[in-house]
């Protein structure tokens, strides 16, 4: 491979004659509170214990809003890595994924790489998110990726780019309908499958606390009450869906300057207004 890794504030690279843009990783304070067996599992798939052995492309599935993008953030914190994510979406492209084309300012033609290329360039974690949402023709582009392999290919560019013995990926998806099915030869590339589930009132009461120190604990009572009903009737409420309830019924209570005793008439209208007319089947 003829080309030489960047420094660590470098945003361009050459490669075999051809200058290619990079991307930046993306910086959140993300952090994990929850399931501790699913970041403990997260991270035996992405390690190497041999010079023969390769790390795993670890799936994380379950419902929106449950932590999973989360999850995978915090995972790779724990290895002091960048990370770089991408939005993968239904209209996703092969040459959106790797490298893509751009017309400079003087006219001419600069290549520039994805999130997940750039992450195999620097050997830092790619999230490809909610990957379910790209069609076969996306996926497919990655093949060569997600095998002993361990490279791309961009016909745009020219290009055949290996990856950095420290990058690792794991991709999201969401259990519901709005999606593609994966290719056999793509689903059995994405393995372990790490299952997520809703989590348990404590954890629930922390994310929340965590999320909105500044909220009122009788709101974050009753949202992690109304969420854990929600959970046991089997309705895909979450905690981002509580986040946003605890949100909205705290500026409620700021901008009409409502005692906390008389809080309970904006709550069940916060809900209303997050979730619809159904989330109020799980209001006491």
């Amino acid at each position: 491979m003829n080309y030489t890794l960047p420094g660590e504030h470098e945003s361009r690279i050459n490669i075999q004659g051809i200058e290619i843009s990079l991307g930046f990783p993306d910086v959140f304070k993300f952090e994990w509170i929850g399931q501790k067996d699913v970041l403990e599992q997260l991270l035996a798939a992405w390690l190497v214990i041999d010079k023969n052995d390769i790390p795993l492309n670890p799936r994380l599935i379950g419902k929106p809003g449950v932590g999973k993008t989360t999850l995978a953030y915090a995972a790779a914190k724990k290895l002091n890595k960048d990370v770089y994510i991408y939005q993968c979406t239904m209209d996703t492209r092969p040459e959106d994924l790797l490298i893509t084309p751009v017309i400079d300012q003087g006219g001419g033609i600069r290549y520039v790489a994805s999130a997940l290329v750039t992450a195999m360039i620097r050997g830092g974690v790619c999230i490809l998110d909610e990957a379910n949402r790209m069609s076969e023709k996306s996926w497919a582009s990655l093949a060569p990726l997600l095998d002993t392999r361990r490279y791309i290919e961009s016909i745009v560019a020219g290009l055949k780019v290996s990856a950095h013995p420290d990058f690792r990926i794991c991709v999201t998806m969401n259990d519901d309908a709005s999606t593609f099915e994966i290719p056999e030869y793509i689903h059995s590339r994405l393995q372990p499958q790490i299952y997520l589930d809703f989590p348990e009132a404590e954890e629930e009461r922390r994310i929340l606390r965590e999320n909105l120190p500044f909220v009122d604990d009788y709101i974050m009572e009753y949202v992690v009450n109304f969420l854990q009903r929600a959970h046991a009737a089997h309705d895909n409420y979450t905690v981002r869906d509580g986040i946003n309830i605890a949100r909205y019924a705290a500026k409620r209570l700021k901008s009409l300057n409502v005692n906390i005793n008389n809080v309970d008439s904006l709550l069940r209208e916060a809900i209303l207004m997050t979730l619809g007319d159904d989330a109020l089947a799980h209001i006491l």
